[in-house]
């Protein structure tokens, strides 16, 4: 099926998202579906009871205003949501993606996610940016929470906008769920023809050096054009160099169960690996 669900909002680098879906579903050629979810966030704190401070008929009066006001308010989000929506599909066909839909829904962004996780192969997501000083914050909750909850390999743009990569960096650490992200990756389509780096941030031991080797080999033996690179110190400071001089490239991870780069991915230091990194990450499952 190859189906990308690309998640977009008006919040952070929509285009960039837009522009990596539509480079996924062609090198794929699977379908496109772009989501836009309206989640409800109340600006006025519920109404309590004021009828013995301001009377019965100023508090209906009051309740009618404010209904009144969120229903208009419900409808210019929906009419945004839909210009967004066709926003997204003229700009992914006009970059050479064919299967395109898009879907507006009212709820929970990440109830909605896992709601769809099964017909969906790929989500594509991006990040939110501070307005005043468009710099990077920290990885946004529901971006986490994605990651954490759905069992689709994920990618996520961490820049304003979109650079097709040239190369694939893969974040190993020699764990079973490491090895196993490397066999997929060596014949996924995603990435078929370019060149990989297998990188590995552990202190320079024999151990070490085995392992990066027989990963090389793993790629090399599918066809793959691989090459290594062993770097001591934590995943978190070494990889984000390391990627930058490989840019533009694409950072890859598996799900690795408890190793180094699990906590990498799921704990406080996925921040500062979005935050420093300038080329997208794709965890691959």
């Amino acid at each position: 099926m190859n189906k990308i669900l690309a998640c977009i909002d008006t919040r952070g680098n929509t285009d960039a998202v837009i522009d990596w879906a539509a480079w996924a579903a062609v090198r794929l050629d699977g379908p496109l579906e772009f989501l836009h979810v309206l989640e409800r966030h109340p600006e006025v704190a519920a109404v309590t009871d004021f009828s013995g401070a301001i009377g019965v008929d100023a508090q209906e009066s009051l309740l009618k205003e404010l209904s009144d006001q969120d229903e208009q308010q419900s409808v210019a989000m929906r009419n945004a949501g839909r210009g967004l929506l066709s926003h997204a599909r003229n700009r992914a066909a006009a970059a050479g993606a064919r299967r395109l839909d898009a879907r507006l829904r009212h709820g929970d962004f990440i109830d909605t996610a896992i709601e769809l996780q099964g017909e969906v192969d790929l989500f594509v997501l991006g990040e939110h940016y501070h307005a005043a000083a468009q710099a990077r914050t920290r990885a946004e909750h529901h971006l986490e929470r994605v990651i954490r909850s759905v069992s689709s390999s994920v990618l996520v743009a961490t820049a304003e906008a979109f650079e097709a990569p040239q190369r694939v960096v893969v974040a190993f650490d020699g764990s079973p769920g490491a090895r196993k992200a490397l066999a997929r990756l060596a014949t996924h389509p995603l990435v078929a023809g370019l060149p990989v780096l297998v990188a590995m941030a552990a202190p320079d031991t024999p151990a070490a050096r085995q392992q990066i080797k027989e990963a090389r080999t793993v790629l090399q033996s599918a066809g793959a054009h691989a090459e290594a690179e062993l770097a001591a110190g934590e995943p978190h400071h070494v990889l984000p160099e390391l990627v930058k001089r490989q840019a533009p490239a694409l950072l890859v991870m598996g799900a690795f169960g408890h190793s180094r780069l699990r906590q990498l991915l799921f704990g406080s230091t996925t921040a500062s690996l979005l935050r420093l990194s300038d080329v997208p990450v794709l965890i691959l499952r």
